[in-house]
C-alpha cells in the first residue's frame, strides 16, 4: 500500500470552519475520534487536562485555565512537511508565522540541526582562600573527574544506558561580592529530556565528594538555564518577490542593523522571535521560562545584548536568514508526559525526539522573526496585528456572533480599535 503524502502547505486555512480545520489537522496526524474530542471547542469540561490530572502539576488546584491552540501551516524542515501547534493569545502570531513559512517555501524551506542535548549542572564551592589554594582545589577536581563523573552515573542507570548520563567537568574560579569561588560544571547528556531532574540529582550527589577533593564547602548545586552546549540552528532563503521585491529585502535588512547595534531594539527583535518559540514549547510542555531565560542570556554572552538571529543578501538578491539558540526542550518526562493535550499537540506535530523538536523550534523562531521584520519594514506592526486585535476589543464590548466581524471590520476602517468605540457600535446596530 503506497503512503499518502501528506503536506503542510495549506491555501486559506484561516477560512475553515473550526470543524474542518479540526478535520484537516485529524488526517494529517492521524487522530482518533477520542483525540478529535479533545480539541472540540463543544466538548465537555475535563476531557482534556482533567482536575485529577492537574491536581498533580502543580499546588493549589482550584480549576485549569486555557489559552488559544491555533496550528502554524506551511512549515517544510529539512524537507519535511509539518503542522506545528502553538499556544497564544496574541493575535497575528500564529499566522504572520505561517505566511513566513510560505515564502521559505519557494526556495526549499528550512534547513535546521541541532546539537547533543549537554546540560550543564553548576556546583558552587565558597570558603576557599587564596589564589593558590584555589588553584589547588581547581586542579584536584581535575584529577579526580573521573570519581565524580561515575558518582554522578550511579544516580540515573537508565539514562546512562540510554548513552546519556555525565560526560566531562569544566571548572572555573570567579570573583564576586562575597569573595572568589570555585565553580565545578557537571556536563550531563540529557538525551530527549528537558534534563533538570537528573542533572539536579546528579549535583546533589557529587556535592559531598566535590567538597572532600577541595576542601571547600558546597552551597548551590543545580542545573543552568543558559543551555549553551544545547544549541539549536536554522536558516532559510526568502526570495525576494515572495517577500514583496529589493526595496522590501532592504528594509529587513536595516531593520535588522538597527536591532544588532541597538539593545533596546534587540530586545523587542528577541520578542518577536520568543512569539514564535514560547508558543510551540508551551503546547508541547516544555518549561518555556527556562528557555526565555536561556535565549536571553545567550543574547548576552559577548557582554552585550544582540539579536538571536542574522540576515544578509545573497548573491540573487534573496534574503537569508539564521537563528542560534539554545533550547533545552525535551519530549520525554515533565508536564509533556502529564497533560493529554501536550501529547497531542506532539502527535500533531510528529517529532521523534528531542532534537528534531529543537530543529522545528528554532525554524519557528526564525520564521516568526521575518515575519515581524517585513511588517515593521513594509507597514508597520499594527496593520495586521490591529485587525486581528479588533476582534478582541469586540468581544470585550459585549458582541456575539456576527456583530463581533462587524465591529471589528468598521474599528479598523475607522483606525479607531478601542473599546469604546466598539461600544459605540455595537449600541448602534443593536438599535438598528
Amino acid at each position: 500500500m503506497v503512503e499518502q503524502v501528506r503536506t503542510s502547505r495549506v491555501s486559506g486555512f484561516y477560512k475553515l470552519s473550526v470543524k474542518k480545520r479540526l478535520e484537516f489537522v485529524a488526517d494529517f496526524a492521524n487522530l482518533t475520534e477520542e483525540e478529535k474530542k479533545l480539541l472540540l471547542i463543544d466538548s465537555k469540561p475535563g476531557t482534556g487536562l482533567d482536575l485529577k490530572t492537574a491536581d498533580m502539576m502543580i499546588e493549589n488546584v482550584i480549576g485549569t485555565f486555557d489559552l488559544p491552540l491555533g496550528v502554524a501551516v506551511n512549515f517544510l524542515i529539512n524537507e519535511r512537511d509539518y503542522l506545528i501547534p502553538m499556544v497564544i493569545e496574541e493575535s497575528s502570531v500564529v499566522a504572520a508565522a505561517s505566511n513566513a513559512a510560505k515564502v521559505a517555501r519557494v526556495n526549499g524551506g528550512f534547513k535546521a540541526r541541532a546539537s547533543e542535548s549537554i546540560m550543564i549542572g553548576q556546583i558552587q564551592v565558597v570558603g576557599i582562600q587564596g589564589e593558590s589554594k584555589l588553584a589547588d582545589a581547581m586542579l584536584a577536581v581535575r584529577k579526580q573527574k573521573d570519581e565524580i563523573l561515575n558518582m554522578a552515573n550511579e544516580q540515573d542507570k537508565v539514562l546512562v544506558g540510554l548513552g546519556g548520563g555525565a560526560k566531562d567537568l569544566e571548572t572555573r574560579i570567579i570573583k564576586t561580592s562575597s569573595g572568589e569561588m570555585l565553580i565545578v560544571h557537571l556536563l550531563v547528556d540529557v538525551k530527549d529530556a528537558m534534563g533538570a531532574n537528573a542533572v539536579n540529582t546528579m549535583c546533589e550527589a557529587v556535592a559531598p565528594l566535590v567538597e572532600e577533593i577541595t576542601g571547600g564547602k558546597v552551597r548551590l548545586r543545580i542545573i543552568s538555564n543558559l543551555a549553551d552546549k544545547r544549541l539549536a540552528y536554522a536558516t532559510a532563503v526568502f526570495d525576494k518577490n515572495a517577500l514583496g521585491g529589493s526595496e522590501v529585502v532592504d528594509g529587513i535588512l536595516e531593520a535588522y542593523a538597527f536591532a544588532d547595534a541597538d539593545p533596546y531594539r534587540a530586545a523587542t527583535h528577541n520578542k518577536g522571535i520568543m512569539n514564535g518559540v514560547d508558543a510551540v514549547v508551551i503546547a508541547v510542555g516544555n518549561d518555556w521560562r527556562a528557555v526565555e531565560a536561556g535565549a536571553h542570556a545567550y543574547a548576552a554572552r559577548y557582554g552585550r545584548y544582540k539579536p538571536l538571529t542574522r540576515y544578509w543578501k545573497n548573491r540573487r538578491g534573496d534574503l537569508v536568514g539564521e537563528i542560534e539558540i539554545p533550547l533545552a526542550i525535551g519530549t520525554v518526562g515533565g508536564a509533556a508526559s502529564v497533560n493529554p493535550l501536550t501529547k497531542l499537540c506532539r502527535k500533531i506535530l510528529g517529532v521523534k525526539n528531542a532534537n528534531e523538536l529543537a530543529c522545528v523550534i528554532a525554524s519557528v523562531g526564525l520564521a516568526q522573526n521575518l515575519a515581524a521584520l517585513r511588517a515593521l519594514a513594509v507597514e508597520g506592526i499594527q496593520r495586521g496585528h490591529m485587525s486581528l486585535h479588533a476582534k478582541n476589543i469586540a468581544v470585550m464590548a459585549g458582541a456575539k456572533g456576527d456583530e463581533i466581524d462587524i465591529i471589528a471590520r468598521k474599528m479598523v476602517e475607522e483606525k479607531k480599535v478601542r473599546l469604546d468605540r466598539a461600544k459605540e457600535i455595537l449600541e448602534e446596530i443593536r438599535r438598528k
